[in-house]
């Protein structure tokens, strides 16, 4: 598929994306009503309204946007501070998710039922990606139009990029599907999908070592006594104090701990089976990759390892929340909070394992 075409998928996906991110988000005001309560639940709602107010085009209901304390008269720029960061998280949400999806779609033209799978799924994990980076750009808008923007800087956009993934997670599936029927459309109907003939060991030795890479965030900066060396390792000087919410945000796929005599070995091993499977989903993504991609390149390995990761990420947390719901008990939706977390680092080391796979690969099959 040409370049061209395939910017058609990824425009209409990602405008799918923000129409439903930007209806998810009108709703929010809806879940204050007494209905939605008795119908979700006092804990429901609260925990749905958080999940979507991210997502929200309208200002907070706060005195922040009337008159605010020591500054009266100012609420309007408050309140314009906000809508122009809301405005810069849904344009730079369709970008990114352009920019993502336009390799995939080109190296992944869907051309039977194995690859239109690949595809679907590898644009699912990138809208995740696509939304995690529309909030971190628009972060410093929303930060500011609080008040107070230098107050506790680091810390606050830390907590202003992790919010808003959950509905990402069933957004960027249903975007997913709308790109796929796109692709379907626009490739033409002679058009047979190539494979790049990657002999097998050296798809596995891609494989291997680009999870290899997404291990040393996972097993190495997630051991407990390095993540708190991570969080309080870097003070920073001013408004940028307090590093390491956002290093732990940039760096950290997960977190763990040794056993212990409050932490038998039993249950540790138990709790470690969805980090083993995170790395059982990289390694076995990134070994399709080499076989799907109908020609390898480092845009589209790199934007496709980070989407296995994301979707390695989501299964792990499904799995943990599985377990924890099994041994502590508890509603499904008061655990469905951790969902999305570690995207961040997910971006960060699925793009040098896919650019490490890639550069492995390359030379074997004489590209």
């Amino acid at each position: 598929m040409t370049f061209r075409r395939a910017l058609v998928p990824g425009l209409l996906g990602g405008l799918l994306l923000a129409g439903l991110l930007w209806w998810a988000g009108a709703s929010t005001r809806a879940l204050g009503l007494p209905g939605a309560g008795q119908f979700f639940g006092p804990e429901g709602a609260t925990q749905l309204r958080g999940w979507l107010a991210p997502w929200s085009y309208g200002p907070p209901s706060s005195a922040q946007y009337g008159s605010p304390v020591g500054a009266p008269g100012s609420g309007q720029a408050y309140a314009g501070l906000h809508r122009t960061g809301m405005q810069v998280r849904y344009v730079t949400l369709v970008v990114f998710y352009l920019c993502g999806a336009a390799p995939l779609v080109r190296r992944l033209a869907p051309g039977g039922a194995k690859r239109s799978a690949s595809l679907l799924l590898a644009l699912w994990g990138w809208g995740l990606v696509a939304g995690t980076l529309a909030v971190v750009v628009s972060a410093p808008w929303l930060v500011a139009s609080g008040g107070h923007g230098g107050f506790r800087l680091l810390p606050r956009l830390s907590g202003e990029m992790a919010a808003g993934r959950q509905v990402l997670v069933v957004a960027a599936l249903v975007a997913s599907v709308g790109a796929l029927v796109a692709s379907a459309v626009v490739r033409r109907g002679g058009e047979r999908p190539s494979s790049p003939g990657v002999p097998v060991r050296a798809a596995r030795l891609a494989a291997t070592l680009g999870t290899a890479v997404v291990a040393v965030s996972l097993v190495v900066l997630s051991y407990e006594k390095v993540a708190a060396r991570i969080q309080t390792g870097f003070s920073g000087i001013g408004p940028f104090e307090e590093l390491g919410d956002l290093l732990r945000q940039w760096l950290l796929l997960g977190g763990w701990s040794a056993p212990s005599s409050y932490y038998p070995f039993g249950t540790w091993l138990l709790h470690r089976l969805p980090d083993l499977l995170l790395l059982a989903v990289v390694w076995w993504g990134l070994r399709l990759l080499a076989d799907r991609l109908d020609r390898v390149t480092v845009p589209a390995f790199a934007v496709g390892a980070v989407s296995v990761t994301v979707l390695g990420l989501l299964l792990s947390q499904l799995c943990a929340t599985l377990l924890d719901a099994a041994q502590v008990g508890g509603s499904f939706v008061s655990y469905a909070g951790r969902f999305g977390e570690g995207v961040p680092a997910a971006l960060v080391f699925g793009l040098l394992a896919g650019a490490l796979s890639a550069v492995v690969a390359r030379p074997r099959i004489g590209i």
